[in-house]
């Protein structure tokens, strides 16, 4: 078959007519353009409403924090502020180097864990020693390496003070015990 200068190895099928495409059209599900336009609306109404529906269904359980026996309790606990004043007693005698070095040093210091220097090793205190009682507190106060800050814990800064030359002392210096500060 020849068709516009084109050579074509086969044969057209049999031509199509409008009353066939018209009987094929109408074989599906929606027969009429009104149920169409229902079942695209329905598509889009009925899975908001299933949501919202869900939605209300979990927000509407009360639900206590996990892992709490009072429900007050963990809400008093999420809605708390964020910072706590903490009152010490002034008049309270200060605790000695060997007191703070016990409570709260002894736990890396004694061990040599995480590089702290042992307590008593002179050949690690050594260099620390040599940069003074000034740059040991600075560290014990604020922290170095692995050791947090130790200021404004359950100690003064003062105690902590006392703590640094008691260790530092032990590994071989000589650092006089510092002085008390003034009353308030």
């Amino acid at each position: 078959m020849v068709v516009a200068g084109y050579n074509f190895p086969f044969v057209f099928p049999k031509k199509v007519t409008m009353s066939d495409q018209h009987e094929e059209a109408h074989t599906g599900p929606v027969k009429t353009p009104k149920q169409f336009l229902t079942l695209v609306v329905l598509s889009f109404i009925v899975p908001i409403f299933v949501i919202i529906g869900l939605v209300n269904y979990i927000g509407s359980q009360n639900k206590p924090a996990a892992g709490a026996s009072n429900p007050a309790e963990a809400t008093a606990a999420r809605i708390q502020k964020v910072g706590t004043v903490q009152v010490k007693d002034a008049n309270r005698v200060a605790k000695t180097g060997e007191e703070v070095f016990k409570a709260q040093c002894s736990a890396c210091h004694a061990t040599g864990a995480a590089g702290a220097p042992k307590f008593g090793d002179s050949a690690a205190w050594g260099p620390r020693i040599k940069n003074g009682y000034a740059a040991l507190l600075n560290s014990a106060l604020k922290g170095k390496n692995a050791m947090g800050p130790q200021g404004g814990g359950d100690h003064d800064d003062y105690e902590i003070g006392r703590a640094v030359v008691y260790m530092a002392n032990a590994g071989g210096a000589k650092f006089p015990e510092p002085a008390a500060p003034a009353a308030k």
